[in-house]
């Protein structure tokens, strides 16, 4: 006999995100066969902590824990499958906890080297750069990841919206993304943003020489009460590290970056002056 109440509202509640929505699904599935956490974590081999992540949408499944849901369930690939629809949606699986973080942080801290800041691009940017990275999917598939894109900046509207500060190499600015048009719109965008409270600016130039040449994009998030958390890119998309040393080293070589970079006044006159470079 199960231990735990549940109501219809755990399970239609509209605001749900993928990963919550999937969480919710594999405890509905599992309260309809009358298994407890237990029980499920012993089947597939994990522990009752893990369940319990996956279930409250904490956690993105492995795609052996998906597995092992199918079989303890008789669901025939359903939380398999459900798992490969996850990364061909508007997030890809590994960057939605990192969004879900994104959201709760105090601090975003950004170094970008050839592509600007998600949380900076406009949405014609945004598009040129998905369609490159998925030139066979649909426009509609395209158009629902710009969209998502574009809703994280809903993050900067709350009571206690995150400082956001992005330190961007030369090459973000001169990186042709979507021809002159959208890069003189994508630059616009960047000093407006800078116009804004808790949002600061540092462009590396080419002639801070090798002060940059080693760094590969990352994302420090900082909170209040939780340790920082490093997102970084890697061949498969990305990864998040919540090792705190790893952390500290990461933040160290930040404060190198801003260091070599131009002051935030001086940044925003670069700026101003590469985006004439695509006027006509």
């Amino acid at each position: 006999m199960l231990d735990e109440s549940i109501s219809s509202e755990d399970f239609s509640n509209p605001y749900l995100d993928p990963l919550q929505r999937y969480g919710a699904d594999v405890r509905r599935v599992r309260l309809g066969r009358s298994l407890t956490q237990k029980h499920l974590a012993t089947s597939t081999g994990y522990s009752v902590s893990y369940v319990s992540q996956v279930e409250s949408g904490k956690l993105l499944p492995s795609e052996k824990f998906a597995s092992g849901c199918d079989r303890v369930f008789g669901t025939n690939g359903l939380f398999t499958g459900m798992l490969q629809r996850l990364e061909e949606g508007d997030h890809p699986t590994h960057f939605v906890p990192y969004v879900q973080l994104e959201q709760k942080a105090s601090h975003i801290l950004n170094f970008s080297a050839t592509i600007i800041v998600g949380l900076l691009q406009t949405e014609e940017y945004a598009r040129a750069i998905f369609r490159a990275g998925h030139p066979f999917a649909s426009d509609e598939a395209v158009q629902g990841k710009v969209e998502a894109r574009i809703r994280r900046r809903d993050v900067f509207s709350q009571d206690r919206s995150p400082r956001l500060w992005a330190v961007l190499h030369e090459a973000c600015l001169r990186t042709h993304v979507g021809g002159p048009a959208t890069m003189a719109a994508q630059l616009d965008f960047l000093v407006k943003s800078a116009a804004r409270p808790g949002i600061d600016l540092q462009v590396i130039p080419f002639t801070a020489g090798a002060a940059a040449a080693h760094s590969v994009p990352f994302t420090l998030l900082t909170f209040k009460d939780s340790p920082t958390v490093l997102y970084s890119d890697d061949p498969q998309g990305g990864r998040l590290c919540r090792t705190a040393a790893t952390a500290a080293i990461v933040m160290q070589n930040y404060d190198r970056l801003r260091a070599h970079a131009l002051p935030p006044d001086e940044s925003l006159a670069f700026i101003e002056t590469v985006r004439e470079e695509y006027t006509p």
